[in-house]
C-alpha cells in the first residue's frame, strides 16, 4: 500500500519536472492544488538560484500567494489574453487525457488560464488516471447562488445528484474567488458527459464546469511502482 509520504514525493517528483519545462521569458499559468504547490517550489528555486525570468499568471489567490512567498512575478488573468504555457493539477485523467477539476473550488479560473495557453500541461499522481471521468470524483459546477434551486432542480432531471460544497472551517457553502458556490455532482456510470456539458453551458446561473474536454496537450503522471515520471501525450 501505497504510503503518503511516497504519494508527496511522486508529487514533488512530478513539479520538478514541469518546472524544468519552463524556460525564459515564458508567461507561465499556473494552476491550483498539491502538485502545483511543489511546481511553484521548484520554479521559485530556479527564478532565484538560475536566474529565470517568467511571469505567473495564477488561477487562484492561494497559488498567487504561493507564487509571492517564492518571489515568482504575477500578473492578473485579465491583463493577459495569451500565455506560453500553463501548468495544473487535475481530481481525474481519462485515456484521452480529458480531466476533471475543481477539487480546489478554481476551475473557472483554471479553465480561462488553460485556454489561453499554447500548451496545457496537467501535472498528477497516477492515483488521478481512471478509465472514465466521474469514476470516483464528482463534477464540481460553479454557480451563482441565486440559482442554487434551479440548477439543482435541472442537473436531477439530467440523472445527476448534486451536493452543495460546504466549507470545512467555515460555516456555510464554499465561497469561490469568484464570490460563487460550487455543486458537486455524481453522474450516472453510463452517462455522456460530453453531451452534459454541453447542455450545462446552456443553464443559466451556471458559470463553469469542471469538465476539460480536449484541452490538454501532455500529462506528466508520477508512477509509484517506478519512482519516476511518465509522460502521456494524444
Amino acid at each position: 500500500m501505497k504510503t503518503n509520504s511516497a504519494n508527496q514525493e511522486l508529487k514533488k517528483m512530478v513539479g520538478i519536472t514541469a518546472a524544468d519545462l519552463i524556460k525564459d521569458e515564458m508567461t507561465c499559468g499556473i494552476g491550483t492544488g498539491s502538485t502545483v504547490a511543489f511546481f511553484i517550489e521548484e520554479l521559485g528555486r530556479r527564478v532565484q538560484q538560475e536566474g529565470l525570468r517568467i511571469t505567473g499568471v495564477p488561477t487562484s489567490f492561494q497559488s498567487k500567494l504561493l507564487c509571492r512567498q517564492y518571489n515568482i512575478p504575477v500578473q492578473d488573468t485579465q491583463d493577459c489574453s495569451r500565455l506560453d504555457i500553463a501548468i495544473d493539477g487535475a481530481d481525474e485523467v481519462d485515456p484521452d487525457l480529458n480531466v476533471i477539476k475543481g477539487g480546489g473550488a478554481a476551475q473557472t479560473r483554471e479553465k480561462i488560464v488553460a485556454a489561453m495557453a499554447d500548451q496545457f500541461i496537467v501535472i498528477v499522481d497516477e492515483t488521478k488516471l481512471v478509465p472514465k471521468l466521474n469514476h470516483a470524483f464528482p463534477v464540481p459546477i460553479e454557480i451563482i447562488p441565486a440559482a442554487l434551486t434551479f440548477v439543482e432542480n435541472k442537473l436531477q432531471r439530467m440523472g445527476g445528484e448534486a451536493t452543495l460544497r460546504m466549507g470545512v472551517r467555515k460555516d456555510g457553502p464554499v465561497i469561490t474567488d469568484n464570490g460563487q458556490f460550487i455543486l458537486d455532482v455524481q453522474f450516472k456510470p453510463d452517462t455522456d458527459l460530453k453531451n452534459i456539458d454541453r447542455e450545462l453551458h446552456q443553464t443559466p446561473g451556471i458559470v463553469e464546469t469542471g469538465l476539460f474536454f480536449g484541452m490538454v496537450a501532455m500529462t506528466l503522471v508520477g508512477s509509484a511502482a517506478e519512482m519516476k515520471v511518465k509522460t502521456l501525450k494524444k
